[in-house]
């Protein structure tokens, strides 16, 4: 299994629960971006820049995909895609995207995108709060440990960061 992560818009406080599970869990991480991004060293982790441009991101990530995968993204259509090729997608917040909800998903996204075409102001996500982190954080220990059943993955996000 491979983590990759849709890394342009990601929270910081998310790439810091991610970074020190791959660490423990020895999980290749990968994040991808069209800018520049800093790493810690680590033989788990890396980033990839993309050129910039619409999708080119996630474009890269499903070009790279392998059945097993896990993907961070808050992108519904790559999520979409990822589930079609046989991985798994979990957003930022923590929602675990499953082929029994997203194609709700994607209806709302679709929707939503029809009413801001049309000028209706539908307002943002709420801002990333330590409930998200906390949410991300378990619901990526729950994941890891029944892909990975038996590693060391207690409370990756428990200690304050």
């Amino acid at each position: 299994m491979h983590i990759w992560v849709d890394a342009d818009a990601c929270p910081l406080a998310v790439k810091e629960i991610l970074y020190r599970a791959a660490e423990r869990m020895e999980v290749p991480l990968t994040l991808v971006a069209n800018k520049l991004l800093g790493v810690p060293r680590s033989s788990w982790i890396r980033s990839v820049q993309v050129s910039r441009g619409f999708d080119v991101a996630d474009n890269e990530i499903a070009r790279r995909l392998a059945p097993g995968d896990l993907v961070i993204t808050a992108d519904v259509p790559l999520a979409a895609d990822v589930i079609g090729r046989g991985g798994h997608a979990l957003n930022p917040r923590g929602e675990l995207y499953t082929q029994d909800n997203i194609r709700e998903r994607l209806q709302t996204r679709d929707f939503l995108e029809k009413l801001r075409e049309t000028g209706v102001q539908t307002g943002g996500p709420a801002p990333f709060d330590q409930g998200d982190r906390k949410r991300f954080a378990d619901s990526l220990d729950k994941f890891l440990a029944k892909e990975k059943p038996g590693s060391p993955i207690k409370a990756l996000g428990d200690d304050g960061i």
